[in-house]
């Protein structure tokens, strides 16, 4: 089947450009999957620290509503994001002037705050870029062709991030210092990625701005008030999304100590776990793509926060019943295969409810709106929700830490069952 005889002439060469953009963003997003774990088995970072390395991918969507206004006051969108992409990715490039490690050493301590600030740039850029990809797209696919093409796109991204993931494991584990090579290469081409993007043509409506920025943000605030305090159903979702996301966020920057502290894995057998689990999402995602389209995503969530409950719950006990066998130099625990395939079940599900959930509660014209309030709560939780589960680690170990995850899961999907028990949607989009 060749997919480009469908196209018209427009259509084909946005689809090119998004097919090099998608595939040159996965070989960069499969680099920098290790990034926690190169953090602390390498360079040996703090445990906070490892946390606040975690937030900052979450915590810059608090600023995604003030990043949109200063967007729609630039005239040249193309020439703002190509300058974004070099701000925030070029800097990769300095980790080719970090010190060797040698020894159980790491690094001292102002390479660690380097690290963090570096990795903060980058995340950042995510604000401006993410929102402008739809937006480059709509104006150039057809409807009917929207989906799919983007499927695609998304799946060649995806297999890119798993061969460069398998690729980073296997230089890791013959030479620790190789970071300080493909950082660099991943910062190159994350500017060449967003250069690709903004090839796409783009016609940006003009728009007579009167307003100052900060008058703009504070009714964006006022808006998300009015929604949650007026549409119930969508409360609830949200306030399940806080708990769910408070569960993932405490306990997730704490599995990647459990890999090293617990399980006492290398290199390529940690970038095979995330191959393991990355698989099994690709592979449902086309079928949770069509269970939420004819469900409540109420009931969707029941399934991605059970998912996530029950890998946390395995991989808990798998430091109590720690049999392994090894393929290799490939270390594999039996109980935590299991708790990879329910993690491969959440990844599949979650970034679609994640994604398009907060639009079943409104109009169409809402959804915008709808969707600024899911980001802006996503960074609000960011905020402590890292940091707190590092602390309760520190205080009382992995188990306790994990048990609050769980009961925490619990909580989020008993709501979501009285929610739609008790508060039908009343929106017709």
């Amino acid at each position: 089947m060749n997919i480009f005889s469908k196209l018209n002439t427009q259509e084909a060469r946005t689809f090119r450009l998004h097919l090099f953009y998608s595939s040159i963003d996965g070989i960069a997003s499969g680099a920098l999957i290790l990034n926690e774990f190169i953090f602390i088995k390498s360079l040996k970072g703090s445990n906070v620290q490892l946390a606040f390395l975690f937030q900052f991918s979450m915590v810059v969507f608090l600023f995604a509503m003030v990043a949109n206004e200063v967007m729609r006051r630039f005239a040249n969108r193309k020439r703002f994001l190509r300058i974004t992409g070099i701000i925030t990715r070029l800097p990769l490039v300095g980790f080719v002037f970090f010190p060797n490690i040698t020894g159980e050493n790491g690094l001292p301590e102002v390479y660690h705050l380097i690290f963090l600030t570096v990795f903060l740039l980058f995340h950042t850029s995510k604000i401006a870029v993410v929102p402008s990809i739809n937006q480059y797209l709509k104006g150039n696919y057809r409807h009917q062709l929207f989906g799919k093409l983007f499927g695609y796109a998304t799946t060649i991204n995806k297999v890119c991030v798993l061969l460069s993931t398998f690729l980073v494991g296997e230089l890791l584990h013959f030479n620790a210092n190789s970071y300080k090579l493909f950082y660099p290469v991943v910062g190159i081409l994350g500017v060449i990625s967003v250069y690709q993007l903004t090839k796409i043509d783009f016609i940006q409506k003009s728009e007579v701005i009167t307003k100052p920025i900060w008058h703009a943000v504070g009714g964006s605030f006022k808006r998300i008030m009015e929604i949650l305090r007026l549409n119930k159903p969508f409360r609830h979702m949200e306030i399940g999304f806080i708990i769910y996301g408070f569960a993932w966020m405490s306990t997730h920057a704490v599995v990647t100590i459990f890999y090293k502290e617990a399980l006492d894995v290398n290199y390529p057998t940690v970038a095979l776990y995330n191959i393991i689990f990355n698989l099994i999402a690709i592979i449902l995602l086309p079928l949770f793509g069509k269970l939420i389209g004819n469900r409540d995503p109420r009931r969707f969530a029941i399934l991605t926060f059970g998912s996530l409950m029950l890998f946390i719950t395995f991989t808990a006990l798998t430091q109590y019943y720690p049999y392994y066998f090894e393929l290799g130099y490939y270390k594999i625990y039996y109980l935590f295969l299991v708790a990879l395939f329910f993690n491969g079940v959440f990844t599949g599900s979650m970034p679609i409810l994640w994604g398009i959930g907060s639009s079943y509660f409104c109009q169409s014209h809402e959804a915008a709106d709808y969707q600024s309030v899911h980001l802006f709560l996503t960074g609000l939780r960011a905020l402590f929700a890292p940091i707190i589960g590092i602390q309760l680690y520190e205080w009382y170990g992995f188990s306790f830490t994990y048990g609050v995850g769980i009961v925490l899961l619990m909580l989020a999907i008993f709501l979501m069952i009285y929610s739609e028990k008790h508060y039908q949607n009343s929106v017709k989009s």
